[in-house]
């Protein structure tokens, strides 16, 4: 059992989200990238980018894709945490990572980054797991990490001028690929 404030919770259940989860999992994505909520947590992104992080239309295309699995995360009925998983050949992508922010800090995070790998080397055989970290989020880049993943110094342009991404609060923003082998 994981404990968090002084009281034992449930372990964390996992399975793929369904439409009928696309509300709760907006809510949970923004509350732990955007607005003053999002400051309850350590993965903030509020000073770099004002705005939203994703949309209902975002989150159900993911959840319909036949080569994603949004994986869900529950304690006690109730969703903590998401992340996205994509198959891309031989290697799989890692996004739409969010945990409420009450719980960051608690070790679910690496209970959910064990468990995505898990997932992607037994569903799809993938032998790399892929992100994209906004290069300024040093404090998140470190923690990537301390679990294996490496920086390649590959950028990709932050996709300034669409709001669905979010409003920049800056004009560098990039991101950099992350790889992690899979053993």
């Amino acid at each position: 059992m994981m404990e968090t404030a002084g009281s034992r919770t449930a372990e964390p259940t996992f399975r793929a989200a369904t439409a009928a989860d696309v509300p709760a999992l907006v809510e949970l994505v923004e509350s732990a990238y955007r607005g003053d909520d999002s400051r309850a947590g350590w993965t903030t992104e509020a000073d770099l980018l004002d705005g939203q992080r994703t949309d209902p239309d975002g989150v159900l295309a993911v959840v319909t894709d036949e080569s994603s699995i949004l994986l869900v995360v529950e304690r006690d009925s109730e969703i903590v945490a998401c992340c996205q998983l994509e198959h891309r050949g031989t290697h799989a992508y890692f996004g739409m990572f969010a945990v409420r922010p009450s719980l960051q800090g608690s070790g679910l995070g690496k209970v959910i980054m064990a468990e995505a790998e898990r997932v992607v080397r037994a569903e799809w055989g993938a032998r790399e797991m892929h992100m994209t970290v906004i290069r300024q989020r040093d404090e998140l880049i470190a923690w990537y990490e301390r679990r294996g993943y490496r920086r390649t110094g590959r950028m990709s342009p932050f996709p300034y001028g669409d709001d669905r991404f979010g409003i920049p609060q800056r004009d560098d923003l990039e991101f950099e690929l992350l790889v992690k082998e899979l053993p």
